[in-house]
């Protein structure tokens, strides 16, 4: 138990099991955070040929989620304070569902609005499972769950890329979209059973701990290192996932079927990192392992720039980075808050920071391509972005082990 938590948090946490069955449900939760903005993808081109859209429109399918992201995040953890963390977790998994029915209805206005849907229910995920982490997991577990929440995440991420387009050529984009809330569905089911109570499905305000004790304890520097080390591997990895393909293309000569099939590396090989960070931080302090990560995220850009017949190198090491990047900066918002309540709010800040900044990168980078007429220039902005998660996140990170100390 954390220091300055009231006795009723003891009570709140016996509703929800330890052990196996809640990783479990962290798994399968954070399958439904990632698979319906990946899903639409694929099948871009049927939808705008269905629909009618515009590619400036179609866009914003991948966008908006993103968006909802950044703008929402400063919202939802006084949200999820009063309606607490169980019920904000089934508010989510509904509201993903919905919006993926939504989605799928067949019109314009469904097709956006299902999306709005999509992105507001999933920001409500993304604060409230690192919460839940913090709260019913002991400190030395952190790394463990945060692995497997963001390897999860990835392992979603994957599936709906390979997945989405042969159901979308045997039975319609429509039911390629809606086919991915089967993976909602069995989240729903497991998540109601693990916590077996009425926090599920009945708001519960979070208990306020005792006393004034609410501040971070590393303070304004380490907070604002993170959000910067956030924004940095955001705006590599969307911008990385937007592009590599046409990269590929274009500076490799792959067709665009191979280059679609080779940037999968960098979504495979992130379950790697997911998993391997905490595993190395059992022999390695944490500021080794941000610094790895990080100089591992430079091999991307880098690697293209030098050498890019060996992209499948570079894509499989920044894939490792991309996972384990993440990761590093959720176990430090954990170590780094003192209380559940100010974890909600440092996570809300970091990550409002990090994905609006990296719902810029597609646009930044095609414009830098385009105005350049080459990769190069848009690889440099890339490096960029990975220099800045190195730099702030290790010096973040030492702050907090300092502080812990």
């Amino acid at each position: 138990m954390h220091r300055g938590e009231p006795p009723v948090t003891r009570r709140a946490r016996g509703r929800v099991p330890r052990g196996w069955l809640l990783m479990a449900c962290i798994g399968l939760v954070a399958l439904a955070l990632r698979t319906p903005i990946v899903a639409v993808a694929p099948v871009l081109g049927d939808l705008r040929a269905d629909l009618g859209l515009s590619a400036a429109a179609a866009g914003l399918l991948t966008t908006i989620p993103v968006l909802c992201f950044a703008l929402a995040s400063p919202l939802v953890a006084p949200g999820i304070r009063r309606f607490g963390v169980e019920f904000s977790i089934t508010a989510t998994l509904l509201g993903v569902l919905a919006g993926m029915v939504l989605r799928s209805a067949g019109t314009i206005t469904a097709t956006m609005l299902g999306t709005v849907v999509i992105g507001l229910a999933i920001t409500v995920g993304n604060i409230a499972v690192p919460l839940l982490i913090r709260r019913d997991f002991p400190p030395r577990r952190y790394g463990a769950a945060t692995g497997l929440y963001t390897a999860a995440l990835n392992i979603g991420s994957t599936l709906a890329a390979l997945l989405t387009a042969p159901i979308a050529a045997a039975a319609g984009w429509r039911i390629a979209l809606a086919s991915s809330a089967a993976a909602v569905v069995v989240g729903v089911g497991v998540w109601l059973l693990t916590v077996r109570g009425r926090g599920a499905l009945v708001p519960a305000r979070e208990p306020r701990p005792a006393g004034e004790a609410v501040r971070p304890r590393g303070g304004r520097w380490a907070a604002a290192g993170l959000a910067a080390g956030f924004a940095g591997q955001a705006f590599a990895f969307y911008g990385v996932t937007a592009w590599l393909p046409t990269l590929l293309v274009d500076v490799v000569g792959m067709t665009t079927v191979a280059a679609g099939a080779a940037s999968s590396f960098f979504q495979v090989f992130a379950i790697a990192g997911a998993l391997g960070v905490p595993l190395a931080a059992r022999r390695l302090s944490t500021v080794t392992v941000a610094a790895a990560v990080g100089v591992t995220w430079l091999a991307l850009p880098l690697g293209l720039l030098l050498a890019p017949a060996q992209w499948w190198a570079w894509t499989a090491l920044g894939g490792v980075a991309q996972g384990g990047g993440i990761t590093v900066i959720f176990i430090a918002i954990m170590q780094l808050a003192h209380d559940s309540a100010s974890a909600g709010r440092l996570s809300a800040v970091v990550q409002g920071t990090g994905y609006g900044v990296g719902a810029l990168a597609p646009t930044v980078l095609g414009f830098v391509q385009a105005r350049s007429g080459s990769w190069s220039v848009s690889l440099l902005v890339v490096l960029a972005a990975t220099a800045t998660y190195l730099v702030c996140t290790t010096l973040a990170v030492r702050g907090v082990a300092a502080r812990r100390r």
